[in-house]
């Protein structure tokens, strides 16, 4: 491998990183002599998910009291068009934090499943490896349907998964945060 190869990650988030959880992150590859290219990959919000989410918050009492709302009431593109001005801004503001800590980082805002686009990112860019963050989930992490457990099945690179706005004590106490391949 030449001097001037970058060492490439990939690094999955659920939402726009904090300048602490970019300065750890970033702090996992100090001192290599290649330099590191993080690949930030935040999957786009879906829209129809998130209505049908917030129509499911509604207690029984509130739907039966108010009259019933037509699903074409609803402006669907609207809400795709905030869903992806979100995605964008967490993405923007993940890159700026991750520079700030002194990394170099490129990323995107995927539609695709986000295993997917992960595996299709560690392929294309010959990653090194990949890390995942996200907040904690009890019940997927339970019955290993996280994206770091389906992680591990698809893509032949380490996989760290870390847990945002918990430093690395915090995630080794607990026995849920990093975890190897």
């Amino acid at each position: 491998m030449s001097e001037t190869e970058d060492y490439d990650v990939v690094l999955l988030v659920e939402q726009a990183l904090s300048a602490a959880d970019a300065a750890q992150v970033h702090s996992l590859h100090e001192g290599l002599d290649e330099p590191v290219t993080y690949h930030v990959l935040i999957p786009m919000e879906d829209a129809a998910a998130r209505i049908e989410s917030s129509m499911g918050s509604l207690s029984a009492g509130e739907v039966l009291a108010s009259p019933t709302m037509a699903m074409n009431d609803v402006d669907l593109e609207a809400v795709r068009k905030d869903c992806q001005e979100r995605s964008d801004a967490d993405l923007c503001s993940t890159l700026e934090a991750l520079e700030a800590s002194g990394a170099t980082a490129l990323g995107t805002v995927v539609a695709i499943p986000p295993i997917d686009a992960l595996a299709a990112k560690v392929k294309e860019v010959d990653a090194r490896e990949a890390i995942i963050l996200t907040r904690p989930h009890v019940v997927s992490e339970f019955f290993h349907l996280d994206w770091t457990s389906k992680a591990r099945r698809k893509i032949g690179v380490p996989v760290l998964h870390l847990l945002e706005h918990e430093n690395f004590d915090e995630q080794a106490g607990g026995g849920e945060g990093v975890s190897g391949l």
